[in-house]
């Protein structure tokens, strides 16, 4: 799938419009010296993204072998740019330019990438922008599975149902007012409809009108769905849908999705770069269910990373919630 969105990136590429843009977000977030600040960062905010582009296009190009370290960089520049919207000084202190997450040791014998684990630290990028983009603090000790990350993918559904005949969402199907549901989820979450709709507005952020009609239930939300904000209502980018997570019990369970492609990629490009011997055998033996889930990630993330950052800084680093 081609990845269009950079032509939306272009937009961008105009010093006098990225100092407006810039102009805006300080203006918002009232941050003092703003002609100055916007005027400042207006080409390293220029720069982050044409760097990210460029890791971007190598990534695609490159071999599997080494598209998680592409991918994990380019990534790494957006996510700066993102912050500079929020922050004029950023990067204050080097505080904030570590990973902000560590891996535990990997095992060589038996080793299975979905069952292992990344553990947030105090300081670094990853604490950083969850704190900055998302307003989600204390994350510090919190550790997250690669298996739990990829359920909360909707692009990897088909793949998971696949190896393991599980699904991990729902389909929100549009109408012409509103979207349906089949009934029965309110089984799995063992809800009724008066309290899903209770859990749906504090999980989202949104204010809900559900219909009880046979087999399925109506939800009109109060206004347009995020792609980005801590919800379980994830975006499916290639079907163009949304679809909800039925991992209700997941410690990354309306996690933003932001976040979950920078630990998966933060974990990948780590094995790939000191993990040699473990990542080529998988590479060239696809012994187990590591390999299609991992290809599968790699493939969405080259695409909808971008994406999800372009979003975020043309929509929601307005939306006040």
């Amino acid at each position: 799938m081609k990845n269009d969105v950079w032509n939306s990136f272009i937009y961008f590429f105009s010093a006098s419009s990225t100092q407006t843009y810039l102009k805006k977000c300080y203006a918002e977030a009232n941050i003092m010296d703003k002609e100055k600040k916007s005027f400042e960062n207006c080409y390293p905010f220029i720069y982050y993204i044409e760097h990210a582009q460029a890791y971007y296009n190598q990534a695609a190009a490159a071999p599997l072998s080494i598209q998680p370290i592409l991918s994990f960089y380019g990534f790494i520049q957006l996510l700066k740019a993102c912050l500079l919207t929020i922050d004029p000084n950023y990067p204050e202190s080097t505080s904030v330019l570590a990973h902000g997450v560590t891996t535990r040791k990997r095992k060589k014998q038996q080793y299975e990438f979905i069952y292992d684990e990344v553990k947030v630290q105090k300081n670094g990028l990853f604490t950083y922008m969850a704190e900055k983009m998302f307003h989600l603090k204390h994350l510090d000790g919190e550790k997250f599975s690669m298996g739990e990350l990829l359920k909360e993918l909707p692009e990897l559904e088909k793949c998971f149902q696949f190896l393991h005949s599980k699904s991990n969402f729902k389909t929100l199907i549009p109408m012409v007012e509103g979207y349906s549901l089949p009934s029965s989820i309110l089984d799995t979450f063992h809800m009724t409809g008066s309290r899903f709709k209770d859990f749906l507005e504090a999980k989202t952020k949104n204010k809900y009108s559900v219909e009880e009609q046979e087999a399925r239930l109506i939800l009109h939300p109060g206004r347009e769905w995020s792609l980005n904000l801590d919800s379980p209502i994830h975006y499916h980018l290639f079907e163009k849908s949304f679809a909800i997570s039925m991992n209700k019990n997941s410690s990354c369970f309306g996690f933003p999705e932001l976040l979950v492609h920078y630990l998966l990629l933060y974990n990948l490009s780590m094995i790939a770069r000191y993990e040699t011997e473990w990542w080529s055998e998988l590479l060239k033996t696809m012994a187990n269910d590591d390999y299609p889930l991992i290809s599968q990630f790699l493939n969405t993330t080259l695409i909808k990373g971008p994406h999800l950052v372009y979003e975020w800084l043309t929509k929601e680093r307005f939306i006040d919630v």
